[in-house]
């Protein structure tokens, strides 16, 4: 029976109050659990009111807020602006995830100290005020990547330090920019969005280099107290000023190394001769032994020795700076040619930095700084090196040559011009690309399957042949064929800081039972397969969800019924993919099966493959991939639009 037109109004009404009541006792909550978070170092009475009962037991009435530091929307908290408060302590973040409509978060002027708070986990946010604290260290470079509503980012006047994080250039969005009083070193990262209204890096004095174009319309002070920087806006013309080089952005540590062990030698050789010179010296007329007696055939061999030594040192030494090639069609340089190579940052992180080092009437190479090698004796690394410089295949960027020195070592590789897979499905807007498409997306994972296959069947002795695999280690030729990079490193990382840096030790087994095995390859490809297909950064779902489980993003995956997976979790960007519908469920079916937490039912590395490569770019009979879906769901699948809603 219809109900009355003033039934169904007043039923709504008392709806909506309903989901308006909810959505308050949510956001009450999360904040009481931020709040307990903190401490209030100065104004005691700073929150006092939070949850104090009454009618501000509710942060939110409609518009208006009942709770100090309150921004609020139609009875939702929409901003935080907790400023000046005196406030220290951790930064819950895991708590402002409870509050779903959280756009603004402002916590300047306080005492908070330490690492940045991972507020990547607050992917909606779109302005993020943090200046004056005293946060400190290196951000890292992909720190922004799943921030893609972010319009304003302040963190200026902290003690931050080491690069400007890439991933800012990737938020097309982006108006205001606020990094000055910092410790910034290295070049202005080449931001690109012509939104900016706002940007200040005055006064981090390690800044140098030229001015990103699209900043040269900016007023000269944003730029101020930094000696190392040209080009427009400021009155300073680049070819005043030096060209960084790879020997000045990678090398100086290792010249430095040289010389000091150059001098040292020297010391040695000279205190060596000295004393030689004394013990040689006639007792009874004091005198020193003449040129002839010195002459190794005349039977002196102290002197001798000494000199001989010396040789020996410097042609260690020498060695020492040279490069060693692994490849034999690869076209020859040496330490020098690197030294006055122009060079350009290309990303920095734990595990090491990359360069992009283009050699004088040469060719673009790219110089891979590693810190993290420095247990590993010389002739391991040289021939593990070796090994892998033998490795060829397609879908592999072949080694060209190394350097070997104690505390650090070089990997030097071709430069691939596309870039990484990584920038291409997440910040393609901000370079300037379009999306990746669906048979795009399917070669690369096939191209992907190919190389580990080669990997486990040419380095059959390693548990984990690759170890490191995730899509900034994917590069894309111009074709879209992926070449796999930083394989086969586990034997010369230092195992104590490996669980830190490699993706292997972030699987399941490694977290379960402190150990890496041979399907771990498999379960970074599986959680790889599933970021290709849904567009999502993994690093969004590495956390605690509600529940207090640690959820990643297979766990989100699997949390969503299948019948929502084509509406849900396929990335829109794609376009249009109606007519390949069953055959995406089949790989993300697969991805899945992959990224099983038990490694005993996880797919075996052949295995997977196999199914791959069964996958088409466009769906087949219902036969041909009937063991993956019900009838059910191929009926549901095909149905479906293609208007899928996305967000990052």
């Amino acid at each position: 029976m219809a109900l009355p037109w003033t039934t169904l109004i007043i039923l709504i009404v008392i709806s909506s109050e309903i989901i308006v009541s909810c959505s308050a006792s949510t956001d009450a909550d999360a904040l009481l659990k931020f709040k307990s978070s903190l401490e209030i170092s100065s104004n005691k009475d700073a929150l006092v009111n939070w949850g104090s009962g009454g009618s501000s037991s509710s942060p939110c009435s409609g518009d208006k807020a009942n709770w100090v530091g309150i921004l609020c929307e139609k009875g939702n908290v929409w901003g935080l602006k907790l400023e000046n408060m005196g406030l220290k302590g951790n930064i819950d973040i895991e708590s402002l995830e409870g509050v779903p409509h959280l756009r603004s978060l402002s916590l300047m002027n306080n005492e908070f100290e330490g690492s940045l708070p991972d507020v990547k986990r607050l992917g909606a946010l779109k302005s993020l005020y943090l200046s004056r604290n005293h946060f400190s260290g290196n951000i890292p470079g992909d720190f922004f990547s799943s921030m893609l509503s972010l319009k304003k980012v302040h963190l200026a006047y902290n003690q931050l330090e080491g690069q400007i994080p890439w991933s800012l250039v990737e938020l097309h969005r982006l108006l205001e920019l606020r990094l000055e009083g910092n410790k910034f070193s290295g070049q202005i990262p080449n931001f690109q969005q012509k939104t900016i209204k706002s940007f200040n890096v005055s006064n981090n004095d390690q800044l140098h280099g030229q001015i990103p174009q699209i900043l040269s319309r900016l007023d000269p002070s944003s730029f101020s107290g930094i000696e190392g920087l040209c080009g427009a806006p400021l009155k300073k013309p680049c070819n005043a000023a030096k060209v960084p080089s790879i020997g000045s952005i990678i090398m100086v540590s290792i010249a430095v190394t040289l010389a000091l062990l150059a001098i040292g030698a020297g010391i040695v050789i000279l205190s060596r001769c000295n004393q030689s010179s004394s013990n040689e010296e006639d007792p009874a007329n004091g005198k020193s032994p003449s040129a002839s007696e010195l002459d190794p055939g005349a039977g002196v061999k102290s002197p001798d020795r000494g000199s001989s030594n010396g040789s020996v040192t410097g042609k260690r030494s020498a060695d020492s700076a040279k490069l060693s090639f692994v490849r034999e069609d690869s076209e020859r340089f040496d330490l020098s040619d690197l030294l006055k190579a122009s060079a350009e940052i290309l990303g920095s992180g734990c595990f090491g930095s990359s360069y992009k080092a283009a050699l004088t009437n040469g060719p673009v190479m790219v110089v891979k700084r590693f810190k993290q090698m420095n247990n590993v004796g010389r002739e391991e690394f040289q021939e593990h090196m070796r090994r892998i410089g033998r490795l060829k295949h397609t879908n592999l960027l072949p080694l060209v040559a190394y350097y070997y020195k104690k505390e650090e070592k070089l990997l030097i590789t071709d430069y691939v011009e596309k870039g990484s897979l990584a920038v291409q499905l997440h910040g393609h807007k901000a370079v300037g690309q379009p999306a990746l498409d669906w048979p795009a997306r399917l070669k690369i994972i096939k191209g992907v399957g190919k190389g580990l296959r080669y990997l486990y069947s040419e380095l059959p002795s390693l548990i984990t042949p690759h170890g490191h695999l995730k899509s900034s280690n994917v590069l894309l030729k111009a074709n879209y064929e992926p070449l796999l990079s930083d394989y086969g490193l586990i034997p010369v990382v230092n195992q104590e800081h490996a669980h830190e840096l490699m993706v292997a030790y972030k699987s399941p087994e490694y977290s379960q039972q402190s150990r890496i095995t041979k399907k771990t390859d498999v379960w970074s490809f599986g959680l790889l397969i599933l970021e290709i297909l849904s567009g999502q950064f993994p690093a969004n779902f590495l956390h605690q969800n509600k529940s207090g489980e640690e959820e990643d993003l297979a766990s989100w995956v699997k949390s969503i019924p299948e019948k929502e997976w084509n509406t849900r979790v396929f990335d829109k960007e794609m376009g249009p993919t109606k007519s390949s519908e069953g055959e995406m469920m089949k790989l993300l079916r697969i991805a899945m099966a992959c990224c099983e937490s038990d490694f005993e039912k996880r797919l075996d590395l052949r295995e997977a493959v196999e199914k791959i490569e069964e996958v088409k770019e466009k769906d087949g009979d219902e036969d041909f991939y009937s063991s993956y879906a019900s009838e059910a769901d191929i009926r549901s699948s095909r149905g479906l639009s293609d208007e899928l809603n996305f967000t990052m």
